[in-house]
């Protein structure tokens, strides 16, 4: 099935940032609130898709075939992403966000058949341009058998150790209005798609990730290697490389479920 008349279509939605998501997430992520600030990735809290009960699939998401193309694979994950940070959103801002399928490829994997859809998401307030995100989803067949391992770095200056559970999962689906039942329905997770647990948010991680960087960043980009699940604990790290930083997270038994990078603000 060919998908090129679905690249070039674009969405524009508006939202309203509010205090308290950014208080919510940050309860959840044990940390402090961020005040009137919105901190790097947290923009996912907003512009959040409300499809009605009616619509949606049996996976939990909103049907295929509106704004994104109708791929008929049983899988949907967020396979990574690319972001530029020009200005902070604040809380009383009314953002827009426009949206725009920058291209759609089918391709042959080593599990099946695969479909790669990149969507570049610009934010703007009445003060200009706050961010850009190429966001990549990737749509596949259940798998066929186990894929390569592959081994997380050995250095690090920076670690947290998570121990996902449901309540973490189900904490963070509800605050990004996120049906996708791989993160909260365990029947459904094991007995339909076949994974060995639920399954951690891959924007869950990355945020994580950004969050372990202790300086202001103006690009950052991540991707998914391997899903982490609930059925074990798992480890952000990272470390100081050139002007910015190197960042990973994996398992305790050496297994790379993400890498990502981030680079740094100028000094003035």
């Amino acid at each position: 099935m060919g998908y090129e008349n679905w690249i070039g279509k674009t969405e524009t939605c508006q939202d309203l940032i509010t205090r308290w998501p950014l208080t919510a997430l940050a309860a959840t992520l044990d940390r402090e609130g961020p005040g009137e600030i919105v901190p790097p990735l947290w923009h996912w809290l907003y512009f959040l898709p409300v499809h009605r009960q009616s619509e949606l699939g049996r996976d939990g998401h909103g049907r295929r075939g509106e704004f994104l193309p109708p791929v008929e694979l049983p899988r949907r994950m967020w396979a990574g992403g690319r972001f530029e940070f020009f200005d902070a959103l604040r809380v009383g801002d009314e953002p827009e966000r426009t949206s725009t399928i920058l291209s759609v490829q089918e391709k042959q994997g080593r599990s099946g058949a695969l479909v790669f859809v990149v969507v570049r998401h610009e934010v703007r307030t009445e003060r200009g341009l706050a961010l850009s995100e190429e966001h990549d989803i990737v749509y596949r067949e259940h798998a066929a058998g186990d894929a390569p391992v592959q081994e997380a770095p050995p250095d690090f200056e920076w670690e947290r150790v998570v121990h996902p559970d449901d309540v973490l999962l189900f904490r963070y689906s509800a605050l990004t209005f996120n049906g996708h039942r791989i993160h909260y329905d365990r029947r459904y997770c094991t007995g339909v798609e076949h994974y060995p647990g639920l399954v951690v948010h891959g924007p869950l991680v990355a945020t994580m990730l950004l969050g372990l960087v202790p300086e202001a960043v103006t690009k950052f980009s991540f991707r998914a290697v391997s899903p982490l699940f609930d059925t074990e604990a798992f480890h952000v790290r990272g470390r100081r490389e050139g002007n910015g930083a190197s960042l990973y997270a994996g398992t305790a038994a050496g297994r790379l479920a993400m890498m990502a990078s981030a680079e740094f603000a100028a000094r003035r």
